[in-house]
């Protein structure tokens, strides 16, 4: 109730505020599951999938700079509470935007994350590309500069973070990305954003007519210990009100032997609302043959 509360007085001041450039924003998405799972046996749930509100703008300081800023906290819709807490944080930053480029500090998705775009089709949901591979991470005291948009097709992100421990090396993540036409490439590196791993990935899209065709793999080395996975992904657009989708993966990174399977379709019934619907299987070698069915429904504002 205190978070709440916090959070209207927040949006409250910012609405009073003649100056201030801001966008109060957010999505519900929720789905109701049937889920299968191997350890957990058979039952249905209402899934909230990282559902959100937040508040991000910016402040101009002169015609060349201005501060900017975002935060960002992910709320259940099933259930209302989570071990965090009715709001735990998400993308939370301040920084300064000119034309030497983005410069942000706090906490916030590393470069390496988001190099694959969206070529996870399956996000926040039970086939996200999160259950094969480790390099979906939101570092905590993460400082990264970004360059201009006025660099057009190339843009590259480079991000220090502190472990805050003198026993641990501080990590550092850094992305490349090309975008011309309907290609899309991207080369991303994390180096000690977990203490003792490296982590590669090479990110591919291309878009032909209505298909959206990507692909991502990543390899990941743990004290000498060589591991890797890829995921493919397949995005139709038959009519403009629909989206039928495919994605597989296959990974040893967080269990040997791991892959996951899904396929969906989506309605979009407005450009803020989606019906959606989907089929997952998740399986690995160890303790994992889950299969999942859902149909939710995701709106933004």
């Amino acid at each position: 109730m205190k978070q709440m509360i916090l959070m209207l007085t927040v949006c409250t001041f910012f609405a009073g505020s003649a100056h201030a450039d801001f966008v109060f924003y957010g999505k519900g998405n929720v789905s109701l599951q049937q889920a299968d799972e191997q350890q957990r046996g058979d039952r249905m749930e209402l899934v909230s999938n990282a559902s959100r509100i937040g508040l991000k703008g910016s402040e101009k300081i002169n015609d060349k700079l201005k501060a900017i800023y975002q935060f960002e906290y992910q709320t259940e819709v099933d259930d209302g509470v989570n071990p965090s807490g009715t709001f735990s944080q998400r993308n939370i930053f301040i920084g300064v935007e000119g034309n030497f480029g983005r410069l942000t500090a706090g906490l916030f998705d590393t470069p390496l994350k988001l190099v694959q775009e969206k070529i996870d089709l399956f996000n926040d949901l039970a086939g996200d590309i999160g259950q094969l591979l480790n390099g979906e991470i939101r570092a905590k005291n993460i400082v990264q500069y970004s360059t201009p948009a006025s660099l057009g097709k190339l843009g590259l992100s480079v991000a220090y973070i502190t472990q805050e421990d003198a026993d641990l090396d501080d990590g550092v993540s850094a992305s490349l990305g090309y975008a011309r036409g309907s290609l899309y490439v991207g080369l991303a590196v994390d180096q000690d954003v977990v203490p003792g791993v490296e982590t590669r990935r090479l990110a591919a899209a291309y878009t032909l007519a209505s298909v959206r065709l990507g692909a991502l793999y990543e390899y990941s080395d743990k004290e000498g210990v060589d591991e890797e996975g890829f995921i493919v992904s397949a995005l139709w657009n038959p009519r403009p009100a629909w989206g039928l989708k495919a994605q597989y993966g296959e990974s040893d990174i967080k269990a040997p032997q791991s892959r996951s399977t899904s396929v969906g379709a989506d309605y979009y019934l407005t450009k803020k609302v989606t019906l959606f619907s989907y089929v997952t299987q998740v399986k690995n070698q160890t303790n994992r043959d889950d299969q999942y069915v859902g149909l939710g429904l995701d709106v933004k504002f």
